[in-house]
């Protein structure tokens, strides 16, 4: 009786997680998600998923930044920060090389918009399979398929929390979800006319993506593994540090054939690309954006917009306000509200979902998904407790631009 019992519970088990695993868009709850339930055992693991803080917790989280913004960083020095920031990056890189950041392997997870449509469904048939796979070894769901996700955060919170760890992995989209690229008469009218501009770098594909600030290329080499066998497709990637594009162009996975690695920096309007405007399919913006002053931001999100194809998208993820990382930072390093500068002169910005929003619809995107991320990372064997914040997102260009409603004057 016992033995049939266990039966049944593991059957059910394996028919609630598979049922997860095959669903087309996915559920609140993602999977391979940890819910903490039960407080007593929060060190059993090193990540819980979907914390919800209490008004105490917000409010202590805000006290703290209000107090570790006291003291702010000198007129004189902060202007040495903003002029002399791609020197402090390359002295990052030339640390630290390619082995300060993991791969994100996350990625198609959370940003499935990176692939085309076709690469895209046999992405999601290989996911299916492999969860199918993982569940007949085992009954335990969590971090199927993607176990470096959650193995990133405690190395990077040892090493100055310069970036982000795992993903939301889910869509919560509003009403006015994207509608495919591919899918759409206006812009398959657009892939099949090539683009009429003297050659460019990936000028005879028909599939582009960008991502900037490409550092050492942990974005860049997961989606290249899978580019290179998608016909059309074509990935460029920058980074105003040429110590970090040194370092991309030097990998063994390198190849011209579908990757450009440039040194851009973003912030500067009068620099052009390597590339038309209206050609690129997908920008990808994770953890960059915080890395630039503020005043600079709406500049750079509008210029990036300039380069979308028409229904193209603009991924998104960064720090979140009260992130620990935030919270951690020592009076004397703020440069301005939420604005900090760390030990070895990189700096950060603290995102709130209404900041996001009016960013990138100011610069004329749709917003797709704007939600915030928050995690309970833990150091179980110091028995340490960090509450983690990230702001994800996903913009797309009107395929038609507003018509304008004004008429024109009579004469």
């Amino acid at each position: 009786m016992n033995v049939i019992k266990r039966l049944s519970a593991s059957y059910l088990r394996k028919s609630k997680m598979q049922q997860r695993c095959q669903s087309n868009r996915r559920p609140t709850a993602p999977l391979g998600s940890r819910i903490l339930t039960d407080p007593t055992k929060v060190f059993e693991h090193n990540m819980w998923d979907h914390m919800q803080w209490s008004q105490e917790e917000e409010e202590r989280a805000r006290e703290k930044a209000t107090e570790n913004s006291l003291v702010r960083v000198q007129p004189e020095d902060q202007d040495k920060y903003e002029r002399e920031a791609s020197k402090y990056w390359n002295e990052f890189y030339k640390t630290h090389k390619n082995n300060f950041f993991k791969d994100r392997n996350w990625l198609f997870l959370e940003f499935p918009e990176i692939l085309p449509k076709g690469r895209k469904d046999q992405m999601n048939k290989e996911e299916k399979y492999c969860c199918h796979v993982k569940l007949n070894a085992t009954n335990n769901c969590t971090n199927v398929g993607f176990p470096a996700m959650f193995e990133e955060g405690e190395d990077y919170c040892q090493n100055n929390l310069v970036d982000g760890l795992t993903s939301v992995q889910g869509h919560a989209y509003n009403k006015s979800q994207a509608e495919p690229v591919t899918d759409n008469k206006h812009v398959k009218n657009c892939e099949q006319e090539p683009v009429k501009q003297e050659s460019f770098p990936g000028s005879g594909a028909t599939y582009r993506i960008l991502e900037v600030g490409c550092g050492a290329g942990n974005s860049a080499f997961p989606i290249l593994k899978v580019i290179c066998n998608t016909p059309g497709a074509f990935l460029y990637c920058c980074d105003f540090a040429l110590g970090a594009v040194e370092l991309v162009k030097s990998h063994l996975s390198y190849n011209s054939a579908w990757c450009s690695a440039f040194v851009h920096d973003v912030c500067d309007d009068s620099l052009p690309y390597p590339f038309p405007d209206e050609i690129l399919d997908v920008i990808l913006l994770v953890f960059v954006l915080s890395a630039i002053h503020p005043d600079r931001m709406q500049g750079v999100v509008s210029r990036l917009t300039k380069l979308l194809k028409p229904g193209g998208m603009l991924l998104f993820r960064d720090y979140g306000r009260y992130d620990t990382s935030q919270l951690r930072f020592k009076k004397g390093r703020c440069l301005s509200e939420n604005f900090y500068v760390r030990g070895d002169g990189t700096r950060v910005y603290f995102f709130t979902e209404d900041e996001v929003h009016n960013m990138f619809t100011l610069a004329g995107l749709v917003e797709v998904q704007n939600l915030v991320d928050r995690r309970l990372q833990v150091n179980r064997k110091k028995k340490v407790k960090m509450q983690r914040v990230w702001i994800q997102g996903k913009f797309q260009k009107p395929f038609q631009p507003p018509q304008n409603s004004r008429q024109s004057a009579p004469s």
